[in-house]
């Protein structure tokens, strides 16, 4: 039998999964959970910077509005491979639900890489909006059944406990 013929589980999309997963484990494991994400945080800071510029050039639009926000972060999630759906959209907060990780069953276990959500998803709201605060509720990588997202497009009052990751963006 050749190679080519064998029966090996890996293209491109396993590799660069399990490659993702590897990468966060060894942070993981070696710097701690909360650096961790807050080098995942960067990068994925950079890419929703990126897919914002290319969502608002497709709409030839300035700036998304909040329906176009969380039309966004569906399509870019379905686009992925994830299964994201709003349950909630407001002038307050933006809840979004997930039955499928993008990262498939290799997120499990590594909280870090939703990070990625989180960043994403804040960037594109506070460079639209000005602000956003992402909680991660329930996330497939902590064993939960699916994901609940939820994006907070206003800063919490002085009497609000305050949870999640906040975002800003320059609004003119």
């Amino acid at each position: 039998m050749e190679p080519s013929e064998a029966a090996v589980a890996l293209d491109r999309d396993v590799f660069m999964r399990s490659l993702i997963r590897e990468l966060a484990r060894v942070l993981e494991d070696v710097i701690g959970l909360e650096e961790a994400a807050g080098y995942v945080s960067l990068v994925s800071q950079t890419l929703g910077g990126d897919i914002n510029e290319q969502y608002t050039k497709a709409l030839s639009v300035d700036r998304l509005d909040r329906g176009q926000i969380a039309a966004v972060m569906v399509d870019l999630k379905r686009r992925l491979g994830g299964d994201f759906f709003v349950i909630e959209e407001n002038d307050r907060r933006i809840v979004l639900g997930n039955r499928v990780c993008p990262f498939g069953e290799k997120v499990v276990g590594r909280p870090s890489m939703c990070m990625m959500t989180s960043n994403i998803f804040g960037t594109i709201a506070a460079e639209n909006l000005g602000y956003a605060r992402v909680e991660l509720e329930k996330t497939i990588a902590r064993w939960d059944v699916g994901c609940r997202v939820v994006v907070h497009l206003r800063p919490p009052s002085e009497t609000q406990q305050s949870t999640g990751r906040e975002y800003y963006g320059d609004l003119p």
